[in-house]
């Protein structure tokens, strides 16, 4: 598979991914090496992951990373309510002690969590870690391990080495800045927010219905939005779902019903201060420029 299929492919699903991103993911892929892509929030990093999950016909498995997050949240836990029901369901054979302890402790009783679940798998799934840089840095250490050697050990059963080496991708918004060991295991690519032509064509991949002049305006009003002084730039998720709003309005151009207009920019303003940023008479000097 080169990355040209790849990218084929990609769009297939819904993905449009340039040429530089396919390279990417191809060679994650080929090289069973985890993908590290930063990019601002919203540029679609996370659909990446999905987009690679349905090309490749493979299972998606996700770890959300959040501060505080620890190893054992992400590798086992153990059903400590089936244990105890098991203990009291055998009390009558008067097993020993190192009998109980060695039926409930085993993979029967085990609640397997992503990155358990991930090396578990016959068959390469798709481990997305998002947002890694949310996690605290002892984490992102544990994690470079487990990325190196792809295998864990649970005291009570052993060593558990993965059945299959799953395909990788992890994302960073950049709230704080990885290690250097951790880049280094990662092949890297850099996600920005789609030129004009390549957001058209994901809105036209997503929502085939839509009617061409209105998707090239809500492409362009979107791409002029985020060079004004907002909190949170509207990300493709958004550009999507305010798209899906303006359809769901019977709204054929974006100068049919200022009001309307005005109030559907919910979808792509997401803070107070986004809101007022972008009053009615800035709307209108947007659209200016785009209808």
């Amino acid at each position: 598979m080169d990355f040209k299929s790849l990218q084929c492919d990609l769009a297939a699903v819904g993905y449009i991914a340039d040429d530089a991103l396919a390279m990417a993911l191809r060679l994650c892929v080929s090289l069973r090496r985890p993908l590290l892509l930063e990019g601002e929030a919203g540029v679609g990093k996370t659909e990446v992951a999905k987009a690679l999950a349905a090309v490749l016909n493979a299972r998606l498995i996700r770890l959300q990373c959040y501060e505080g997050l620890d190893a054992n949240s992400t590798l086992y836990e153990w059903n400590y309510q089936r244990q105890l029901l098991a203990i009291r369901t055998r009390e009558h054979e008067r097993l020993s002690a190192d009998e109980i302890e060695h039926h409930i402790f085993s993979e029967a009783f085990l609640l397997r969590r992503p990155l358990l679940e991930a090396i578990s798998q016959r068959t390469p799934p798709v481990l997305l870690i998002d947002e890694v840089d949310r996690a605290d840095e002892e984490f992102e250490a544990f994690l470079l391990e487990i990325l190196s050697d792809f295998q864990i050990t649970i005291p009570e059963l052993g060593t558990v080495t993965a059945r299959s080496i799953p395909h990788v991708v992890l994302t960073s918004n950049g709230t704080r800045a990885l290690s250097d060991a951790l880049r280094r295991r990662c092949l890297y690519s850099y996600v920005d927010f789609p030129d004009e032509q390549k957001e058209l064509a994901i809105v036209r991949a997503r929502l085939p219905h839509i009617d061409l002049q209105l998707a090239e305006q809500v492409v362009r009003f979107v791409q002029v939005l985020r060079r004004e002084d907002l909190e949170k730039k509207p990300g493709i998720a958004e550009t999507l779902d305010w798209a899906s709003a303006l359809m769901g309005l019977k709204m054929r151009s974006l100068d049919d019903d200022p009001q309307m207009l005005q109030a559907s920019l919910i979808c792509l303003l997401k803070t107070q201060a986004d809101l007022k940023a972008v009053p009615r008479e800035v709307t209108e000097r947007l659209v200016g420029k785009v209808a």
